[in-house]
């Protein structure tokens, strides 16, 4: 069997002024899910959050059914052509050589299934005459978000409490999830700095106090760049969008670069506060000018 290739370090980081914005790129078919060497550790915290935690990582809404079986059909068709040496199906039954696990791909909820085959966290938006609807979502590793407080809600709702982004993101994200056409795998990243790797985070935002447990010293061993590979795809048949978010975790010294620190002093006074950088930015910025170099 093929072996898992190493995880990908992206660098989400822009030079230049603040800009709020989408940022998309396309991608092929075979490259819509990273499957890579955090696959087996990942996909059993997956596990583990579905038994312990149901009901806050898994939520539907009426209506999104035909939707959640397309999703799974379509996933399963990716990973069984792409991946065929990890992902084997016959019939109905979908064997992961990865897991050891065999799937009935006709029983149990499509979306929670589909969700325990990638990486990847599954939400799906539908459009209605309010604007595009969050209508269900496999979500086991949040940045700082709670499903249950978003489930059913038009995105301009789910995305109120992100500053600027009624003025500046609403109105072309609504137009983008209306005219998204098929075939078509567009790519987002978005990045914070966390003082905390785990990837079940549903809590932790507009955070102020200081954490004196980072240093300018420490900052590259305590602090982690948190990324995610946001990935947008239409399901032809039920009209709806499949919104992926892979989740990376890097510590900060492996993932650190002049370009950061000047994305880091860029943000906004109301972003960073959003993303709880506050607590840790003076050392944040101290530890990236002693080893990158503060940029010109």
């Amino acid at each position: 069997m093929r072996p898992l290739p190493a995880e990908t370090l992206h660098d989400p980081a822009e030079a230049g002024p603040y800009r709020m914005a989408m940022g998309l790129t396309v991608v092929p078919d075979r490259d819509w899910f990273e499957i890579d060497s955090l696959y087996p550790a990942e996909m059993a915290e997956k596990r583990r959050l579905l038994t312990e935690r149901h009901a806050e990582v898994f939520a539907t809404t009426p209506g999104s059914e035909a939707a959640c079986a397309e999703t799974l059909a379509m996933i399963a068709e990716n990973l069984t052509t792409y991946h065929a040496d990890w992902f084997f199906r016959a019939g109905s039954v979908l064997t992961n050589h990865l897991t050891g696990e065999t799937w009935d791909l006709g029983a149990g909820d499509p979306l929670e299934l589909a969700g325990r085959l990638v990486q990847e966290d599954l939400c799906l938006i539908q459009n209605r005459d309010e604007g595009p609807v969050f209508t269900a979502g496999i979500l086991c590793f949040p940045s700082r978000w709670r499903l249950n407080e978003k489930i059913g809600r038009p995105l301009a709702e789910v995305h109120g409490p992100v500053p600027l982004y009624a003025d500046r993101l609403a109105a072309p994200v609504d137009r983008f999830m209306r005219q998204l056409k098929p075939g078509r795998i567009a790519a987002r990243l978005n990045w914070s700095i966390l003082d905390d790797p785990a990837l079940f985070q549903p809590g932790g935002k507009w955070r102020t106090d200081r954490n004196d447990a980072i240093t300018a010293e420490n900052a590259g061993e305590n602090l982690f760049l948190r990324v995610e590979r946001q990935t947008l795809r239409l399901l032809p048949d039920s009209g709806a969008v499949l919104f992926g978010i892979r989740v990376h975790v890097y510590p900060l010294h492996r993932a650190a670069s002049p370009r950061l620190a000047a994305a880091v002093r860029a943000l906004p006074d109301a972003i960073a506060h959003y993303k709880s950088m506050p607590s840790f930015r003076t050392a944040l910025l101290a530890w990236l000018d002693s080893t990158q170099g503060r940029p010109p």
